[in-house]
């Protein structure tokens, strides 16, 4: 191989933290290195395989694809082959100088015409390329892009260090070879068994043959130790069949896990999956997973979504949000369709009556999961003579009508446990709805707004804290179940945390009549109850909106009094309304304080001071909102009014002490403060 044009170029300026962190702190399993690098050639093989539908010739004379897998003890080095897409020149400056850096992000902007629809793929040379260095103190990747001459060939070198070097070679082989130096504490990794047992353990579901050679046993001559010797002979060392092709019942929990893995890059097993084959106008099968911790970019709702698009077991796209609506855009996963084309394009997906049924389908699996998860942990199961039957598998849901499934239940082998390790199991099993909840409760509401199908199922979903609970685990069905007689509403509060929504003067009457009140703290709730009025019957009533009316929770004796109060105050009020006129859009005798002398709320429909504030916070355009000033005409600072020298003043103070009290801040600070020091002295 003729060496050319050698180069050293620095890394990305974050590239060394990223070492140090993946090799200190990302995985915890030394091994999985290589999981990543087989990975990443599968992908790249799965790139060439999407080119070559429109291009055959990329193939070359080699249209077999594998990925290989050899090691030398005497150089003390690993490689990974595969015959795959691979890399130019300058893919392998910017894709293994950068971090995280996909091949796929660019490749979009080389094809044409119609194809620029066509999915980003995968072929990730990113994180995952770098676990290589936890084993490895350098490492050399020689690689030539499909299509281009042998004499394009590149060399890409680095110690993991501050930079990298670039040099041109010749290559005869398309796809391309990773080699890992290995350190001095990596030597169990060279040898076949432990090789082919990872292989087993994290990449047997490949869809890919992965290959090593074979070895025989030699007699020592001379006195000497025998060994093993390479024969020249490769053999595949997976199963090479799609994990999600094969019958359920052949795949164990932990091949599952680490088929989540490898798909989504988490180093955490997913809380619930489900794995179905759907039969009927529409044929697909899914594998479907709920990860247990939310990606740094859960709330960008441009970014990617977690699954993966096959048609027949050959991979089309990896960021197919056509299959599952966006506010579940946390699922990982895998559907492979026996109905689209193998071109389809993100169009087509748009517009398919397969995709639709598929996105449907599928959408109904995942909230399936999720009430399973709920259901295990609100019921606990029954025991009888300290033992309790536990299922070894996961039960999934009878299927949408409209679909036959060809496999709609697991055949589960019930086992006996004594009771305190069922304890245990059902205990780590009933707490992963709270896991999930807490990671992407506030995501799933967004469903509120964009589902109107399934909206009812999403708010059975749905859980809060409320002011006999500080944890969210309330139900809509819970409070429900709890409400007191003559109760006909729901009543909520939203507030930007969970002190300010507790400890809000609105809430005053109902603790003193001992009527709960779910507390919403996450800021897409003021957002997603705009979409649901009611649940099970039952209208939903903000704390913080209107005149409170308990109906027949309040006694007729409150209500004359409250109206009595109203009267007398008449005079006051006007005088109140004059001062805060450019403030309040209106000031009454309140019936929901106990304590504080007033309160701010909005009228029935209008928009929640708390959502005019998140827009502004966001650089959106809201209304100049003015609330309506409730005042607790038995309160001593609100009698203080009457005839008082500083009206203006109190009345000033008054108000902006309610905005303080419900999370918002005076619009002239400087005003406030010294009208409080005027009083002060």
């Amino acid at each position: 191989m003729a060496d050319s044009s050698n180069t050293k170029l620095p890394f990305q300026a974050e590239v060394a933290q990223l070492l140090h962190l993946v090799t200190h702190a990302l995985y915890s399993n030394k091994e999985i290195f290589l999981r990543e690098l087989i990975s990443n050639a599968s992908d790249a093989c799965d790139k060439l395989r999407f080119e070559a539908i429109d291009h055959p010739a990329l193939y070359e004379d080699q249209p077999n694809l594998d990925v290989r897998l050899s090691f030398d003890k005497a150089a003390r080095t690993i490689t990974i082959t595969d015959k795959g897409i691979g890399l130019s020149r300058q893919e392998a400056i910017d894709h293994l100088g950068t971090i995280a850096k996909s091949g796929t992000k660019d490749f979009m902007s080389k094809l044409s015409g119609d194809q620029k629809a066509d999915a980003q793929l995968i072929g990730q040379f990113g994180v995952g390329f770098y676990s290589g260095f936890i084993v490895a103190d350098k490492i050399t990747v020689e690689s030539r892009r499909a299509g281009l001459s042998p004499e394009q060939g590149v060399r890409w070198v680095s110690g993991g260090a501050g930079d990298f070097e670039v040099a041109d070679i010749t290559r005869a082989e398309r796809g391309t070879s990773i080699t890992l130096h290995l350190r001095d504490d990596a030597d169990e990794y060279l040898n076949a068994w432990k090789l082919k047992q990872i292989v087993g353990k994290y990449s047997d579901h490949i869809s890919l043959p992965i290959l090593m050679e074979k070895e025989e046993w030699k007699e020592g001559e001379n006195d000497q130790p025998g060994d093993m010797v390479k024969t020249g002979e490769w053999e595949t060392v997976n199963k090479a069949n799609a994990l999600w092709s094969r019958n359920k019942k052949d795949i164990t929990p932990e091949q599952y896990e680490e088929f989540y893995k490898t798909v989504s890059h988490d180093y955490e097993a997913p809380l619930a999956w489900s794995h179905n084959r759907v039969e009927g106008s529409t044929e697909y099968t899914q594998l479907l997973y709920i990860p247990s911790k939310a990606p740094f970019d859960l709330w960008n709702r441009e970014k990617s979504a977690g699954v993966k698009l096959y048609v027949k077991r050959v991979f089309i796209m990896d960021d197919a949000e056509a299959l599952l609506p966006s506010y579940l855009r946390f699922v990982k996963g895998v559907i492979d369709s026996s109905d689209l084309p193998l071109n389809v394009s993100r169009e087509l997906l748009q517009e398919s009556r397969d995709v639709k049924a598929i996105r449907e389908g599928s959408t109904k699996r995942v909230l399936s999961m999720l009430e399973d998860l709920a259901k295990k942990q609100k019921t606990a199961p029954e025991s009888a003579e300290g033992k309790i039957d536990v299922g070894s598998g996961e039960s999934v849901p009878a299927p949408d009508p409209t679909e036959i499934a060809a496999d709609v239940t697991d055949v589960v082998d019930k086992k006996a446990m004594p009771a305190a390790e069922a304890a245990a199991e059902y205990a780590d099993e009933s707490g992963k709805y709270a896991k999930f909840y807490a990671e992407f409760g506030a995501v799933l509401k967004e469903g509120l707004g964009e589902d109107f199908t399934n909206r009812d199922r999403i708010a059975k979903l749905l859980r809060f804290a409320s002011t006999t609970s500080d944890t969210v685990s309330v139900s809509f069905a819970d409070y429900k179940a709890r409400m007191k007689e003559g109760q006909d509403a729901i009543y909520y509060i939203t507030a930007d945390t969970l002190a300010a929504a507790k400890n809000s003067p609105q809430l005053e009457v109902f603790k003193k009549k001992g009527i709960e009140v779910l507390l919403m703290t996450d800021r897409v709730d003021e957002w997603a109850l705009n979409y649901l009025t009611e649940f099970d019957g039952t209208p939903l009533q903000s704390v913080a909106k209107g005149a409170v009316d308990l109906g027949k929770l309040q006694d007729e004796a409150e209500k004359k009094a409250a109206e009595e109060a109203a009267e007398s105050f008449k005079p006051l009020l006007e005088k109140l309304k004059e001062a805060l006129k450019d403030k309040a859009e209106d000031v009454r005798v309140t019936t929901r304080l106990v304590d504080s002398p007033a309160c701010l709320v909005v009228q029935d429909g209008g928009m929640s001071t708390q959502l005019a504030r998140m827009l502004k916070q966001a650089g959106q355009p809201a209304p100049d909102l003015k609330p309506v000033l409730e005042v607790n005409a038995e309160h001593p600072l609100v009698k203080k009014l009457e005839g008082s020298a500083h009206f203006d003043d109190l009345a000033n103070i008054l108000f902006d002490q309610a905005l303080l009290a419900e999370g918002g801040l005076p619009a002239d600070p400087a005003a406030y403060v010294r009208r409080v020091n005027a009083l002060l002295v």
